[in-house]
Parts: C-alpha cells; structure tokens; sequence
C-alpha cells in the first residue's frame, strides 16, 4: 500500500471512529424516549394497581428490584435485563413482552430501550410512571375502519386509489397523500378526513354516509396512530355494513337513553324515593324495586365468621349512595322480552311508546341460544339464570331504554350492602344457620333445582332471595385481594373488567350444600368453566351453559351520570374470550 492510500486508510478509519463517539454521545432522553414507552406497554400489568411476576415497573426503584424472573434493569447491561430481552423475544413466544396480542415493540423501540441501559439508565429522581391506554387494533380500531371506511377502500373498489383492508396499502396511502403516518396523526388522512367539520366536503365519512364519527371513535383513531399505529400482520378487514354490528351505533344509543332518563325524572332526592312496581311498556310484565337509603357500613367478614374466605376482608367502612333495587331476581318474564325481540313484538300493545321502542331497538340483543336456557326447571316468575355478564349489563342498557329510568347491576359494595340490610351478623336474619332454610333455596330444600321467586322470607330491607336461589351478577371485575379491591372501589366506585375473566358474582344459590356459603359477605368469581360445555367456536358472549345457578337483579341509582359512564357501565368490551 503506498503512502497515499495509507494516509486515505487512516483518515477513513479515525472519521469512523469520530462518527461513532458522536453517536455513541447521543444520549437517549428518558422523558421523551423511554417513559412514553413503558407508560404505553409495561405500567398497566407492572404498576401499582397489578404487578404481574411480583415486577414493578413504574418507578426506577422498583425496576431495579426485579421481579419473581429476576432482574429487569441492570444498568449498562441490556443482556441482563428483562426490560430488554423480554421485547426482543420471537413474536410467538411466550414470554414476549408485551404479548403479540396487545402490539409488539418496534425494532426503533427496541434500540431506544437497549441504548438507554448502556448508557446507565438515567431515570429522573423521584419519577413515577402512571398508566396510558394502549389502543388495542383489533378491539378499538378495526370496527371503526371496517363499518365506516373499507367499504369505498377495498380491494377491488379502491376510492382515490386508497385501500384501507389491508396494512401495507392503508399504509401506502393513495391519490391524496397518506393515509396512516405512524407517530403523525395531522399527516395521517384516516384521522384528518374524520376530524373536519362535518360540512367540510373532505370529511370521511361524508354525511351521506353515516359521517361525521362519533368523536370517541376520532380520538381513538388520534391515539393509535399518535402510539404507533400497531397493525398486527394478520389482520385484513372485510367491508361490514351498521345494522350487521349489533347496537349500532353505540355513543349515539346511550346519547338517546340518557336523553330519555333525564326526561323521566320523578325522584330527584332520597326523600323522594319510593318503593313501586313498573310495567315493561307495551306488556302486561311487571317488576319491583325497593328502595335503599344511602349510608355507611363495614363491608366483608370479621376474621372469627364461620366459613369466611380470604377474599372478605380486612373489613372496610364504605359509603354508599341511594338506589332502588330489583325486589326479587330478574325472572324469565322479564328476560325473554329482551332475549327473543320477536316474543316482545308480539307481546306489545299497539300504542306503545314509539321513541322508547325504537330506542330499545338500538340496543345489543342476545343470539338464538341452541339449548333450551331453563333446563327445565321452570320459566313462569322463576328466576332467569345461565347469562352472561355482558348478557345482564345489555338488559339493563334495554330495560333502561324501554322505561326511561336508569338501571344497571350491583356494585359488590351496594349488593353487600343491600344484603345485610343493617346488620353485621353472617346473615341478614343473624348468625344461626338453623333459620336459613326459612329465607334461602339451597341444596338442602330446593329440590335440586332453583324455585319461585319470592316464595322465601325477604331480608329487613324486603328483598327476596338474597341469601339463596340463585347466585347473582355484579357489575365489577372480581379482585381477589380484598385491599386492591377496596382501593379501586373507594377510587372509582367499582372495579372496571379489563379481562373476560374473573367477574364478581354474590349470593349463595340452590345447589349449595353448606350455610356458610351463603353468607352475606361471600364472594365468588366467574371462570371459562362456566361455558364448557358450549360448542360453538368461538365460544358465545351471552349464554352460559354451565352456569345454571347463576341471576341477576337490577340496581337504579338515584344519581343519573354522564352519558360517557352510562356507556361504560353497560359495555365492558372484554365480552369476547
């Protein structure tokens, strides 16, 4: 090599080296960098509230800890770091994190958290992460596109030479400029055709067609795309058309109801409330709700409570605001209303009211089930049994539209409460089993089978049933761990279900064989074995075909909440397994 090419091969070799300690000098900003994606996809199952493998990740003190897989941050070691090697995992592995359900990280991901370890890990003294909703595709974003855009951006049918069934062409954008900038929903068409005004001759949907969307459905489209715009490979889109999503438009139908709700007012103050019985309009069906001052009481079991669960204590003081209650389960009567439209319709009476009928119409109704759902045991003022959760909360949402007054489930807190109607004995008659068999069906005089509603001794309150028939739905995810529970609910009121499964569940029922399973504090959770034997595939969101012990009764809370609540409360949109 002569002089001149050595010379040329020293530069070349001490600019590389110059290059490279300016880049290995670029320091990743923890704030900007870091924080937004552990917010984003680590704090939910390793924060404060869960704390999934006993791993903390929210604080720096905490990720430092490590978990029951050891180590999740050592500092300039990424290859010892869980942080680090759990998110480059394969995508079908089981310990990738997150799960390829909720999103993989990107490769630029990655690379931020492994430079960021070699660099030390700065985390700011004293930063606490808190948690950000992850937008989920499949769950948030693909009904959006599917029942408002795919339909003019499809194979085959591509508007504006813009296709939106499938990633790589959504991605690729069309006659117009993108349609999906990950990171940039102001260069992104999908979000900025659906956020202009809804005159404006570029808004998508047009009017014409169902446009503008919902706002809820405009921010969840900013948001995914703001996150990344995770669209998982395997996932193409078919055209739908509204009427095939059951309820519709759902924003729009909760709107409606809590119109109505609003209008129908009677009861404005607890002194107001009265016990009353009500047709379903248009039926001769009846039902009828008590009452229920609002107060303090201790809620769970003292520890010595023959047959008390871990999951019933510590005990806790707990407020509870007035509501009414449903004065026996919901039966059959009542229920098949709701499950068969075409039984309502030919129930009905000509003159009934048209806007609550077209109102009710909007909401979500149960599929034909494929067994008879009494097994049986009787349908006439017998209690309605084997639904799901997401089965009651619809009936409520329906019940709510027919009537005008605002019902929905339980909270643990209020059915506990309305259980022990006063006392703080194991039972709401006191503490001797021998009077049981006087207020409660269960395995040792139901005949194997759950009975009439009402036939029993009601509660001090009037409320029949409490103790036994069947066991009853409540409108919160089932906390095992009595303080998490008692947080969430002193936070929110109840406990939002972010999982299929557990759901809470209370009340003893008619095949239960020992007293202290019907307890006023007894608490039980829902499980997959409740469908086992349904053979349909995927497995159905409203029946339970091994659940035959299993209610429900309404609540109306005398507070009428926010249409946004309203829709919370009756869709949990963990329904599917």
């Amino acid at each position: 090599m002569n002089k001149r090419n050595v010379l040329k091969a020293v530069a070349v070799m001490t600019l590389a080296a110059v290059t490279g300690s300016l880049q290995a000098a670029e320091r990743v900003d923890f704030n900007k960098e870091v924080k937004p994606i552990l917010e984003l996809n680590c704090t939910k199952c390793h924060g404060p509230e869960q704390q999934k493998g006993k791993l903390r990740l929210d604080s720096k003190e905490s990720a430092l800890k490590g978990g029951e897989n050891g180590n999740a941050l050592v500092p300039n070691k990424p290859q010892d770091s869980k942080m680090y090697t759990s998110v480059i995992l394969p995508a079908d592995h089981d310990d990738v994190m997150p799960p390829k359900k909720e999103g993989l990280l990107s490769k630029a991901q990655t690379d931020t958290i492994k430079n960021w370890i070699e660099q030390g890990a700065e985390w700011p003294q004293g930063l606490n992460l808190t948690v950000v909703r992850k937008v989920n595709f499949a769950k948030d974003i693909q009904p959006i596109l599917e029942f408002n855009c795919v339909a003019c951006h499809r194979e085959g049918h591509a508007k504006g030479l813009l296709r939106l069934d499938v990633k790589e062409k959504a991605f690729a954008g069309g006659d117009s400029g993108p349609a999906i900038v990950p990171g940039n929903k102001a260069k992104s068409l999908v979000y900025t055709s659906t956020a202009v005004s809804e005159n404006d001759e570029k808004l998508m949907p047009p009017k014409s067609k169902g446009g503008p969307l919902p706002k809820e459905n405009i921010e969840l489209l900013a948001s995914w795309i703001d996150q990344g715009a995770n669209w998982p490979d395997d996932i193409k889109l078919t055209a739908k058309k509204k009427e095939e999503m059951p309820g519709g438009n759902e924003p729009l139908t909760v709107t409606e109801i809590h119109k109505l709700i609003l209008s129908k007012l009677e009861a404005r103050s607890e002194a107001e409330m009265k016990a009353y019985t009500n047709n379903i309009p248009g039926t001769h069906v009846t039902y009828a709700m008590v009452p229920i001052k609002g107060g303090d009481y201790v809620m769970g079991s003292p520890a010595g409570e023959k047959g008390r669960g871990k999951d019933e204590g510590p005990q806790e003081k707990i407020k509870i605001a007035p509501f009414w209650m449903g004065q026996y389960e919901v039966t059959w009567n009542e229920y098949e209303l709701f499950m068969f439209p075409d039984f309502e319709k030919a129930t009905s009476s000509p003159d009934q009211n048209t806007y609550t009928s077209k109102t009710s119409d909007a909401v979500s109704r149960p599929t034909k089930p494929y067994v008879e759902m009494s097994f049986g045991m009787g349908k006439d003022k017998f209690p309605a049994i084997s639904m799901t959760q997401h089965a009651a909360n619809k009936f409520c949402e329906w019940l709510s539209a027919k009537t005008g007054h605002y019902y929905r489930l339980p909270t643990e807190a209020e059915w506990e409460y309305a259980c022990r109607a006063g006392t703080t004995t194991a039972y709401s008659f006191g503490d001797d089993e021998s009077q049981l068999g006087d207020y409660a069906w269960y395995a040792k005089n139901s005949d194997f089978k759950y009975q009439m509603v009402g036939k029993k001794k009601p509660n001090p309150w009037g409320l029949y049933d409490m103790h036994g028939n069947v066991a009853e739905w409540c409108l919160d995810q089932y906390v095992p761990n009595y303080d998490d529970y008692l947080k969430s609910l002193l936070k929110d009121g109840w406990v939002r279900s972010s999982t299929p499964y557990p759901h809470s569940v209370r009340g003893g029922s008619w095949d239960k064989e020992e007293p202290s399973e019907l307890r006023s504090a007894v608490r039980r959770a829902s499980n997959k074995d409740w469908k086992q034997q349904d053979p349909q595939l995927p497995k159905s969101i409203w029946y339970l075909t091994d659940a035959q012990f299993l209610g429900f009764r309404v609540v109306r809370p005398l507070a009428v909440p926010a249409p946004e609540v309203l829709e919370k409360v009756w869709n949990n949109g963990v329904e599917h397994e």
